[in-house]
């Protein structure tokens, strides 16, 4: 069983920065791909950042040029710069193996990032 823990959220100002780290129990190089939802009240879960083995990387719009995902070792990373207060949300890391029969999905239990106007 695979177990993602995400750290890092909090509350931060407009402009401000915050970096997430997501945890994961075995070696990330296991996963074809790992990633950064997140979900605000009343929205549905949305991806934020993700990638891949090979180290690509694809973004929302809404945060291109503001987040970067990276990932050493067992961790991955967003780091987000020039938060604004849309981005406040729960935010889940997620790793996705995907088999020759079925693909794994796999969630962390979230992190809350809020930020102020």
């Amino acid at each position: 069983q695979v177990q993602l823990v995400e750290s890092g959220g909090g509350l931060v100002q407009t402009g401000g920065s915050l970096r997430l780290s997501c945890a994961a129990s075995r070696s990330i190089l296991s996963f074809n791909a790992m990633g950064w939802y997140r979900q605000a009240p009343g929205k549905q879960r949305e991806l934020v950042a993700r990638i891949s083995s090979g180290g690509r990387t694809n973004y929302a719009d809404s945060v291109k040029g503001r987040f970067t995902i990276s990932s050493a070792e067992n961790t991955v990373y967003l780091q987000m710069n020039s938060l604004k207060p849309e981005d406040t949300a729960v935010y889940y890391c997620t790793a996705v193996v995907i088999g020759s029969y079925s693909t794994n999905n796999y969630w962390g239990q979230g992190t809350q990032v809020t930020v102020s106007s």
